[in-house]
């Protein structure tokens, strides 16, 4: 019990240490995750506000500054909470001698970088849709959900609205995804990391853009809104699950895109009746008689 306190406070501790370092600059440039969101969000935010698709959206829109709250607190202040936890997790499957590379499918430690890391997006991608698709499909994991599905107006922090048994849901699923190829990140991982942030701001953005043919093949604002319609087609529980990739939605028949407007009403039904603050949010899907 001794070793597994120590791990989870010196991890608990080195979290904390690396997002001040990160906060100060005293980390390398290209794993500052903190400046870095900040970054892309002001360069997004800006694009809202030169080219917005809606125009009568404000440009502090409707729950704004919750959405912010939001980006910062899932990002960061969950990711020091929790990461003892994941620590001590490591530590127990090590203990029963079930590793990472124990696991694996196939190696791609040894293939080129670029290899390695489209390979390590394209896998990591499907495993988060295919989290998604659970999340609207199952009642429970639908309860948590709802709060990334009760913003009214969309923009980039939306992004990361998201209750934080989110994290919980998508980590085991996206560790399998990383063991499969081979139980490890690429050492340029974090290129990857942060074109799927800007992806995902791009989303959830005030901003039309479609990417052109490449629409089926990256996830893109348009598709998007219509994942947060409140009017889905019959029998239909959700649409257009991308993450990063709108591909497998066009591989699996869930794409829907009636028309590009944006004109669209989203939220879910009920959702006037759904909490407005952030505590009350995070404890609503633990409440009992929640659907």
């Amino acid at each position: 019990m001794e070793k597994y306190l120590e791990v989870f406070i010196d991890s608990f501790l080195g979290t904390i240490d690396w997002t001040w370092k990160s906060i100060i600059f005293n980390v390398p440039w290209y794993t500052n995750y903190f400046w870095g969101l900040i970054a892309i969000s002001l360069f997004v935010w800006i694009l809202e506000i030169a080219l917005p698709w809606r125009k009568e959206q404000s440009i502090f829109r409707r729950d704004f500054w919750l959405d912010g709250f939001y980006m910062f607190f899932n990002f960061f202040i969950f990711a020091i909470i929790i990461s003892g936890v994941y620590e001590i997790l490591g530590l127990l499957f090590a203990d029963i001698n079930i590793t990472a590379k124990s696991l694996a499918f196939f190696d791609i430690s040894h293939w080129a970088l670029w290899m390695q890391l489209l390979v390590f997006f394209i896998i990591l991608d499907f495993v988060q849709w295919f989290t998604h698709v659970l999340l609207h499909k199952y009642p429970f994991f639908w309860k948590f959900h709802k709060v990334h599905h009760s913003v009214k107006e969309m923009g980039f922090a939306a992004h990361l609205r998201y209750h934080w048994m989110e994290n919980i849901f998508y980590k085991p699923l996206k560790t399998f995804g990383v063991m499969i190829i081979g139980g490890f990140e690429p050492e340029q991982a974090y290129i990857i990391h942060f074109i799927t942030i800007a992806i995902g701001h791009f989303n959830h953005a005030n901003v039309k853009i479609t990417w052109g043919p490449l629409k089926y093949v990256f996830n893109n604002p348009v598709m998007h809104l219509y994942h947060h319609a409140s009017a889905l087609p019959e029998g239909k529980k959700g649409v257009n699950y991308g993450i990063s990739l709108s591909l497998w939605d066009y591989i699996f028949k869930t794409n829907y895109i009636p028309e590009d407007s944006g004109n669209v009403e989203i939220g879910f039904k009920g959702d006037d009746k759904f909490p407005s603050d952030f505590i009350s949010q995070n404890t609503y899907g633990f409440k009992k008689n929640q659907d």
